[in-house]
């Protein structure tokens, strides 16, 4: 469409005098959903993908899980062994043995596939990038549109298919489309036909329409959209009506859609925040928007008013591309455990993941780390420098195992990897043995660095766009990408940490 606004989009007077229409998509269960489009057989089946889990082992995590998966217990980051005993390996269950599962309580495990959900994504790509020429892509399957140059909150009438310029009539939103909307001609505007406030269909909600239809008719996996005047609206939208969702927050409504929700479903409010706003009687958005915004301040320093500001339906935040990370970070929650072996594995799981990630990005990297946290919510890193960059899954797997030997039979509720301070330009790799010489004493100690965190994190998508991290400011407490209570991670919380 060339960037140019759809006939008949005179700009929308609203309450807040903001006319900016922005989409947030986000891919329902993505990985999952690319299983199911080349599988289509396991349409309706609980789907679990694993990241660190080859097909008939019980070591991993769970990187994503199915909504029907998700109904037997199963949840991202859990460890395989766990989800497979709320819900066991279809190929367990065995018709013939009375003590077996039957089929209807087991579900599919597959293993990642990272080349092909990349390739899936490249394609949900193209239609982000033809509708919409201001994007943020923050993750493989999560971006940001501003698409105020395509249409607005002008209310939908009166035009028909040819007038849209659009081929499926989802653009315009042509009235009369057997979704409850009304005929051209018909006394009062069309009523939306999104989840949301919005009473009156809207031209926005037409484009939204198009968007979420053409990623599932070009890329053949399912996305829901919510559509806000700003990015927090829009983010908190999105997940509000999962999964192959449509939620429409027209200007002048965002704060009553916001106010009854609970505050952690406020953008930006992880679980540290969350407590902290308990403490201060506030539980809701709207107790934050009419909280004393010099009390939040004292409280929760400049995150607070700005938490305030969001609560109120305030966010005058840019969609702006993503620039190049400063680390890659995953992270897996665990049930509390000292067992050394599994936590082992999930760090080798972790390391193997992070490495390929860096590769992937074509990025070296210079330090390695790690991250433990002890029950309640007690944060240890260790990290460990190397004499210049490198581009060595197998040394990131080996430092990171050797930094946890320090918290041998100490019992942990989370794990975490990350390679740091990235090198994007070419350069030599520093070798092995320069490694082993710079980062080891004469004595053989190992040589790390050692900070204490005080935030916690509550987790992030799996995999990014390449190119693309969240921001600080897009983040909850402790650098990680908050969620709405009550909506599951899509992808395993495996989050960066700063």
């Amino acid at each position: 469409m060339g960037g140019e606004t759809l006939p008949g989009t005179a700009a929308a007077a609203d309450d807040d005098g903001s006319d900016r229409v922005v989409c947030h998509v986000d891919m329902d269960c993505f990985y999952a959903s690319c299983e199911r489009l080349r599988r289509p057989e396991l349409a309706d089946e609980p789907v679990v993908v694993g990241m660190g889990y080859e097909d008939g082992e019980t070591v991993g995590a769970v990187a994503t899980a199915s909504y029907e998966a998700r109904a037997f217990g199963v949840e991202s980051a859990m460890p395989i062994s766990e989800a497979l005993e709320r819900l066991p390996r279809r190929a367990d269950a065995d018709p013939d043995d009375p003590d077996a599962p039957g089929p209807e309580e087991t579900g599919r495990y597959l293993p990642v596939d990272l080349d092909f959900y990349a390739d899936v994504a490249g394609e949900v790509k193209e239609v982000i990038r033809d509708c919409a020429d201001t994007r943020r892509e923050v993750s493989i399957d999560e971006a940001y549109l501003d698409v105020t140059d395509r249409t607005s909150w002008a209310v939908a009438g009166g035009e028909s298919e040819s007038d849209t310029g659009d081929d499926d009539g989802d653009s315009g939103e042509v009235a009369g489309d057997g979704n409850g909307g009304g005929v051209a001609g018909d006394s009062g505007p069309p009523p939306s036909a999104a989840a949301g406030p919005a009473d009156a269909r809207t031209l926005a909600e037409g484009y939204a329409r198009h968007v979420k239809s053409r990623i599932e008719r070009e890329a053949g996996v399912p996305a829901s959209v919510g559509v806000a005047p700003n990015m927090s609206a829009a983010k908190v939208a999105s997940d509000a009506d999962k999964p192959d969702g449509l939620v429409v927050v027209p200007p002048g409504s965002v704060a009553d859609f916001l106010a009854p929700l609970p505050t952690a479903d406020v953008h930006g409010v992880g679980p540290v925040t969350e407590r902290t706003l308990a403490d201060m009687g506030i539980e809701t958005a709207g107790d934050l928007a009419a909280a004393d915004p010099d009390r939040l301040d004292a409280e929760l320093g400049d995150r607070g008013r700005a938490l305030y500001r969001r609560a109120r339906g305030d966010d005058d935040r840019d969609v702006t591309p993503t620039g190049l990370p400063k680390s890659l970070s995953r992270e897996s929650s665990l049930p509390a455990t000292a067992d050394d072996e599994t936590k082992r594995e999930t760090v080798s799981a972790l390391a193997a993941d992070v490495a390929r990630r860096a590769r992937e990005r074509g990025c070296l990297y210079r330090t390695i780390g790690i991250k433990a946290v002890e029950p309640p919510f007690e944060v240890n890193t260790r990290a460990r420098s190397l004499p210049g960059p490198v581009d060595d899954p197998d040394l990131v797997e080996e430092v990171a195992l050797d930094l946890l030997g320090e918290f041998a039979e100490v019992r942990v509720r989370k794990l975490g990897v990350r390679v740091s301070k990235l090198d994007f330009a070419e350069s030599d790799q520093a070798t092995l043995s320069g490694f082993e010489t710079a980062a080891r004493s004469d004595d053989g100690a190992s040589e790390s660095t050692a900070f204490r965190s005080t935030a916690e994190s509550d987790g992030s998508k799996l995999t990014e766009w390449v190119g693309a991290e969240p921001t600080d400011e897009e983040r909850g407490d402790g650098g990680s990408a908050s969620r709405p209570r009550g909506v599951e991670e899509e992808q395993a919380s495996l989050s960066d940490w700063d």
